[in-house]
């Protein structure tokens, strides 16, 4: 348990909070490619507690400004896109991509005002299918060299949903490896070649078994939790019997992501990204590492569940997640239907806003849990003393920052060690695009190999 002022210090993120200074030192996604698709690119933006508004000008410039004109406050979402910026429809102030104030048209002409008007601005990047911004002071970092910033636009696939929670709930529920046995648990398995898009239906590496099959009679995971240079590594380790023990190798990529394998031939690195903090959006980049991914069929998939414009899950609180009883008794563990999303965000939302975590008592299975809030306060303080906290990069360490490697197989009870590190390096040497090997994992892969 921890004390009301602790839980304060690791979930609140506006701008004077500790938690959000951290979080301004990283790129935050912002919105997804998408939703600027069409002829009106505006999309109006709530990020760590603050009101903004997106937008893409007609030279293709993405800009990040204050939501409100600095004029007398207007909404500039209902702005128009015109004449090399996004115009006020109050009074036709104009601002570039940048926050500069290029025309006053109400005022004299000859007038300067403009000149020294600036709207509150601020960085965007696209990668992978989203639209990045920086909220902090000074140069962003660079982005680290992993799997879905790497992969082409053919490999990947990006999405996002809304979750009405605080985003440290739903971040922990990603390296809780002990859950998916309970709250992912199918009474029956599917046929695998039907599997597509959709987590934990498919077969894990080195059998035909689907993992729905393990998760559901082997619910009590060993687990290990490494740290990293990037995080934490978390192992969860399920005995089949003497010879075969299934792994699941998943990684939290600080401050707020987490890298998953979703089948055999794709992964999912996702991030939970405050809103503010009582919401949340998580965006996942799926990435493939054998043939390109059919975009439109896991959109389509994923637009089964939520609602544009805002990402809202059809099933959610107001409508008791679409429990039902009859399928909980036959089907599935919840009674909330085969989407995990769904299981996820009744877990998370169920907690409440905030989590109220003065009440709560953690056991073994929750290990990467509190490693994880040692590592964010330790990061806090960092910066607090005016230090770089983890994955701040530059250039050059950038692409140090690899991988990291991620799989989900049966492998031998003894040697369960090399065999995970093996089965990504096959994987990355067989994609068709040129896939790092994280040097961590070629060194000990290669030492392994001497030695034999």
């Amino acid at each position: 348990m921890m004390s009301q002022e602790q839980n304060d210090l690791i979930t609140r993120t506006g701008p004077n909070a500790p938690c959000g200074k951290l979080m301004r030192k990283y790129w935050q996604p912002a919105a997804l490619l998408d939703e600027l698709e069409g002829p009106r690119a505006v999309r109006p933006v709530k990020l760590l507690g603050e009101n903004l508004v997106l937008f893409r000008d007609e030279q293709g410039r993405y800009g990040l400004i204050d939501r409100h004109c600095a004029h007398r406050g207007a909404d500039l979402a209902f702005g128009r896109l015109e004449h090399g910026g996004l115009r006020c429809a109050f009074h036709g102030w104009l601002f570039d991509a940048s926050g500069q104030c290029l025309e006053t048209p109400a005022e004299p002409k000859g007038s300067k005002l403009c000149q020294g008007i600036r709207q509150r601005s601020y960085p965007v990047i696209e990668k992978s299918g989203i639209l990045w911004a920086y909220l902090g002071d000074g140069e962003p970092p660079a982005f680290a060299e992993i799997d879905c910033f790497v992969a082409p636009g053919s490999h990947t696939f990006a999405f996002k949903g809304h979750m009405n929670c605080n985003w440290l709930q739903a971040l922990e529920v990603g390296i809780d490896p002990s859950h998916a046995s309970y709250l992912h648990r199918f009474f029956e398995d599917e046929d695998t070649s039907t599997a597509y898009g959709k987590q934990f239906r498919g077969a894990s590496a080195g059998s035909e078994m689907p993992m729905t099959k393990i998760l559901r009679e082997y619910d009590r995971p060993i687990i290990n939790v490494e740290q990293t240079e990037y995080g934490l590594r978390l192992i969860a380790l399920r005995e089949i019997d003497q010879e075969r023990t299934h792994v699941r190798v998943t990684n939290q990529l600080f401050p707020h992501g987490f890298v998953i394998p979703m089948s055999t031939e794709m992964t999912i690195t996702q991030w939970h990204v405050p809103i503010d903090d009582q919401n949340c959006y998580w965006y996942a980049i799926f990435t493939s590492y054998t043939t390109p991914v059919d975009k439109k069929k896991m959109r389509e998939q994923r637009l089964e569940l939520y609602e544009l414009p805002d990402y809202k899950s059809r099933k959610n609180k107001s409508n008791d997640y679409g429990f039902d009883a009859q399928e909980q008794l036959n089907a599935t563990y919840t009674g909330m239907g085969n989407d995990i999303n769904v299981h996820d965000q009744w877990a998370v939302e169920s907690m409440g806003p905030i989590q109220d975590r003065t009440n709560e008592h953690l056991g073994q299975s929750d290990k990467a849990i509190v490693q994880y809030r040692r590592m964010l306060r330790a990061e806090i303080e960092k910066v607090a003393s005016g230090e770089t906290p983890m994955l701040v990069l530059d250039d050059g360490n950038a692409r140090s920052i690899q991988g990291p490697a991620t799989m989900d197989g049966i492998g031998p009870t003894l040697g369960w060690e090399t065999y995970w590190m093996e089965v990504d390096v096959r994987r990355r040497r067989g994609a068709p695009w040129s896939v790092p090997v994280p040097a961590e994992i070629a060194e000990k892969v290669r030492h392994l190999s001497a030695a034999e």
